[in-house]
C-alpha cells in the first residue's frame, strides 16, 4: 500500500532538538512528493513503498541523522500512510550494518503471545476455530514490538532521540496525506470488518465508506500518540497509558452494537507488556558467489530459508542456465528449503532450532542432489534432518504441508553518508491487522498470533510453531544486507507473508547470478514455491512461453496477480548510493537520495 500526500515540505522543518507544539490549525495538504522507483546520488538513500515516508527519512539524513535515525523516522511515517501494514501496534525485524565496526547486527522485535497462551490458543473443542474469527479478534493480538525496536535501535546505534525521529510522522498524521488508489482499494476490501469497530470506522471510513482517491486523511489521534511517545518514551506503551488502552481493547474489543460477527476476546495483560523485550541477536550468514549475506535468525525463518536455498543453488552455475532451467532450479530449491523450514524453525526460546545445521554447506549438498534437470519434486516434500545430514541425497520420511501466513507487511532500506545500512521489515500481519483501532490512539492492533500454526500441519511430525506463553510466532520476514570484501554491496527485503522469502531470494539471484541491475531484479516478474503442489506465478511469467516449458518438465502453476513489493539500496563503485523500489507493485514505491546525481 502506498498512500501518498503529506509533502516533503511538511518534513522539511524537521527539528533536531525538540518536537514542535501541536499545530492549532491543519493547513491544506500540498502536492505529494514525486514517486520515483529509482534514485541515484550522494549523502544517503531511502527506499520504501511511500513517498511521504521516504521523504521523512531523507529529511533526517539531510539534517545529519544516520541510517538508524532515518529508518525509525521512515517507519513511523509508514505507520501513518501505510497503517494497514505497519505501526505502533505491530512488530518486525531490524538488520544493521555498522560502517565503523564493519559488523552486522539484528534486532528481533517480533510480537509475543500472552503469558497465558497455550498450544491450544486457537482450538475449540479440540478443533481449530475459523480463521476469520481468529484474525478479527483480540485473541490474535500479540504484544507489540515496534516501539521497543525503535528505541533499542536508537539507543544502540542512533544519533537522535525517539522524540526527534518522530517529528516528521507526527506532522504527517496531524496535517494529513493524500489517499491513493491502493489505500482506497485496501480500505474498501476491509470495509465490512472495519465498520464493526467504531474507532476503526471513524478513522478509515469517513461517511461510512472508503475515503476517495485524492482526498486527505488526517489522524490526529495518532499524532497525539506520537507526541506522548516523544514526551514519555516507550514506557508509555509498556508501562503507561497507551499500554493500558491496548490491554483494555484486546480484552474487551469495542464492537459496534449492530455488528453480527463473533469477535473473540484476548487475554493480553499488563505484565505481558512490562515483560516485553526487543532481542539483540547474531544474524544468519552464508557466503554466496564471493559475497557475504546477512539476515534474520529465528524467530524469523527468513535468514535460514533464504540461506539454505542459496547454499543449495550454489551447486549450480545459474548464470549459465537458460531461463527455463534457471526458474526450475529456483523453484525446486525453494520447495526444499520450505520443507525444512516447516519442520525445524520456530521461536528458539522454546524450540531447539538447528540454525547452524540448516545453513551448513554439508546439509545443503545433501538436499541439492534431489534436484534434477528433467523432473519435478513432489510436494509436500519431506524435510531433511540438518542435525544428521546424509552423505548422499536426503529424501523419504514424513511430509507436512506449509501452513498459511498473512500476506501484508512493509519493508524499508536506508543508507547514510558514512556507509551505515539498515534493512527493516515491519508488520501488523493481515492487511489491516486485527481490524481493531485502539480508541483514541489512532493505530491498528496486529493479528500476528495467527502466524502460529493452530494445530500441527501433520500430527505425525513435531511442529515448532504452535502457540506458547510469551512465544514469538514464526515469521518469513527476510531483511538482508549483502557485503562484498567486508563493505556494503546492497540490501533488500520485501513484504508478502511467506512469499517474502521467495521474493527476497529472487531479487538476490536476479542481481547476483542473472546480471540484472538491482532495480531490474526488483521489477522482474516473480514465482513463489512454498512446498505446495502448485507454484504461484505473476502474469509476466504465467502468460509467457516459459510456463509451457516448465509444465513440460512437470511443474504445476497458479496465477498470483502480485507477489511481494521489494525495496533496496546499493553502494555503487564511485561511492554514490542507488535506491530502488517497485515501479508498479502496490502502486509503485518511492526511492530517494539526499543529493541526486544521475547514472552515467
Amino acid at each position: 500500500m502506498a498512500a501518498v500526500g503529506a509533502t516533503a515540505a511538511l518534513v522539511a522543518t524537521f527539528a533536531v532538538t525538540q518536537a514542535p507544539a501541536r499545530a492549532t490549525a491543519a493547513p491544506a495538504v500540498p502536492a505529494a512528493p514525486a514517486k520515483t522507483p529509482v534514485a541515484v546520488g550522494y549523502g544517503g538513500a531511502v527506499a520504501s513503498v511511500d513517498a511521504d515516508a521516504s521523504a521523512a527519512g531523507i529529511e533526517v539524513l539531510r539534517h545529519g541523522g544516520n541510517a538508524v535515525d532515518a529508518a525509525v523516522a521512515t517507519a513511523a511515517a509508514l505507520g501513518v500512510t501505510e497503517p494497514y501494514s505497519s505501526g505502533v501496534g505491530g512488530g518486525g525485524y531490524f538488520v544493521y550494518y555498522n560502517a565503523r565496526t564493519h559488523r552486522v547486527s539484528t534486532i528481533d522485535g517480533r510480537e509475543t503471545a500472552p503469558k497465558s497462551a497455550t498450544s491450544g490458543l486457537f482450538l475449540e473443542h479440540g478443533k481449530p476455530i475459523p480463521f476469520d474469527q481468529a484474525v478479527t479478534s483480540g485473541l490474535s493480538v500479540g504484544t507489540p514490538g515496534t516501539p521497543a525496536t525503535w528505541q533499542a535501535a536508537l539507543d544502540a546505534w542512533g544519533t537522535r532521540s525517539l522524540a526527534q525521529t518522530l517529528v516528521p510522522a507526527e506532522r504527517i498524521a496531524e496535517h494529513g496525506f493524500t489517499v491513493d488508489q491502493t489505500f482506497h482499494d485496501q480500505t474498501a476490501a476491509n470495509q465490512q470488518r472495519f465498520a464493526d469497530f467504531p474507532a476503526t470506522a471513524k478513522l478509515f471510513l469517513p461517511g461510512g465508506k472508503a475515503p476517495a482517491v485524492g482526498s486527505t486523511l488526517r489522524n490526529p489521534d495518532l499524532a497525539r500518540t506520537y507526541r506522548e511517545l516523544a514526551a514519555r518514551g516507550i514506557g508509555a506503551v509498556y508501562h503507561g497509558d497507551i499500554g493500558a488502552d491496548i490491554v483494555r481493547t484486546v480484552r474487551k474489543p469495542p464492537v459496534s452494537p449492530t455488528a453480527t460477527r463473533t469477535v473473540r476476546r484476548g487475554d493480553l495483560r499488563p505484565a505481558d507488556l512490562t515483560g516485553y523485550r526487543a532481542k539483540f541477536q547474531a544474524p544468519t550468514h552464508v557466503s554466496y558467489r564471493g559475497r557475504d549475506l546477512y539476515g534474520m535468525a529465528p524467530s524469523s525463518s527468513g535468514g535460514t530459508t533464504v540461506g539454505e536455498a542459496l547454499n543449495i543453488l550454489s551447486h549450480t552455475d545459474l548464470g549459465k542456465l537458460d531461463q527455463t532451467q534457471y526458474l526450475h532450479h529456483f523453484i525446486e530449491a525453494s520447495r526444499i528449503a520450505f520443507a525444512d523450514r516447516g519442520r525445524w524453525v520456530g521461536d528458539p526460546a522454546f524450540e531447539n532450532v538447528p540454525t547452524k545445521g540448516l545453513l551448513s554447506p554439508r546439509f545443503a549438498a545433501s538436499r541439492a542432489c534431489l534436484i534434477k534437470d528433467d523432473a519435478v519434486l513432489t510436494s509436500p516434500l519431506p524435510p531433511g534432518d540438518p542435525r544428521h545430514p546424509a552423505n548422499g541425497c536426503a529424501h523419504g520420511g514424513t511430509a507436512a504441508p506449509t501452513t498459511y501466513e498473512g500476506q501484508n507487511t512493509t519493508h524499508l532500506t536506508v543508507a547514510d553518508r558514512w556507509g551505515n545500512v539498515v534493512a527493516y521489515t515491519l508488520t501488523i500481519e493481515q492487511t489491516g491487522g486485527s481490524g481493531i483501532v485502539v480508541p483514541g490512539r489512532g493505530f491498528l492492533l496486529n493479528n500476528e498470533l495467527t502466524d502460529f500454526d493452530f494445530a500441527p500441519a501433520n500430527p505425525a511430525l513435531p511442529d515448532p510453531n504452535l502457540p506458547g506463553p510469551g512465544k514469538r510466532p514464526r515469521s518469513s520476514m527476510s531483511p538482508t544486507i549483502v557485503l562484498r570484501n567486508g563493505r556494503p554491496d546492497f540490501a533488500t527485503g520485501s513484504p508478502g507473508g511467506a512469499t517474502i522469502i521467495t521474493t527476497t531470494l529472487q531479487v538476490l539471484l536476479g542481481h547476483i547470478d542473472r546480471g540484472l541491475s538491482l532495480e531490474a531484479a526488483i521489477a522482474a516478474p516473480r514465482a513463489s514455491q512454498r512446498n505446495a503442489t502448485a507454484t504461484e506465478l505473476e502474469p509476466g511469467l504465467y502468460d509467457s512461453p516459459l510456463r509451457a516449458r516448465l509444465e513440460a518438465i512437470g511443474h504445476h502453476f497458479t496465477l498470483n496477480p502480485e507477489i511481494g513489493a521489494a525495496t533496496g539500496v546499493q553502494r555503487l563503485p564511485d561511492g554514490r548510493w542507488l535506491a530502488a523500489a517497485e515501479p508498479v507493485r502496490r502502486g509503485g514505491g518511492s526511492a530517494m537520495v539526499v543529493r541526486p546525481a544521475g547514472r552515467p
